[in-house]
């Protein structure tokens, strides 16, 4: 597992080498805060986009940024084990800005992959721009319905009676 994870210098020599080999990259990116079944379809899904599949992992002080100052629940280094682990995944790469434009232009990949939840008009538009520059198909892919992590943070703060998990979780 830990071969899938990878720094993006590393990870932008191996999509060099697949370009060469004529291999389609897709890319995805996210939180993946407490992985749950709608992010294991989520995944298979995207791979079945191209041939080999790199998820971009908010590291944790993007999350922080992006979500509040309790999150995330898991750390980073958790996280992109718990992915690299699944089948559908072939290199994980941490990124700790709020966007994942710097991973896109690194590694300039043949398909961007992004939930349902998201229209083209919603992408931010600097990523949008960067994708549409190195000629990028932009797939937005179906969610599972009932699987949202902040869902299932909400659902143990009901069950637990408190307004705050960070000591609890």
């Amino acid at each position: 597992m830990q071969s899938k994870i990878k720094s993006l210098a590393s990870l932008a020599g191996i999509r060099r080498r697949l370009r060469r080999a004529g291999r389609s990259v897709v890319l995805t990116n996210g939180c993946f805060d407490l992985l749950h079944a709608g992010h294991v379809e989520y995944l298979a899904a995207a791979k079945r986009c191209g041939d080999v599949l790199v998820v971009a992992l908010n590291g944790d002080r993007s999350v922080r940024a992006l979500k509040g100052a309790h999150r995330p629940l898991v750390p980073q280094a958790a996280r992109a084990q718990l992915l690299a682990a699944l089948a559908a995944v072939d290199y994980v790469v941490i990124f700790n800005t709020v966007r994942v434009t710097p991973v896109i232009e690194a590694l300039r990949p043949d398909v961007y992959v992004k939930g349902g939840d998201y229209t083209p008009e919603t992408l931010n538009a600097e990523e949008r721009r960067v994708l549409e520059g190195c000629g990028a198909k932009i797939k937005l892919l179906h969610l599972k319905p009932g699987f949202s992590t902040t869902a299932l943070v909400e659902k143990i703060r009901r069950t637990l009676g408190s307004t705050d998990c960070s000591g609890g979780l």
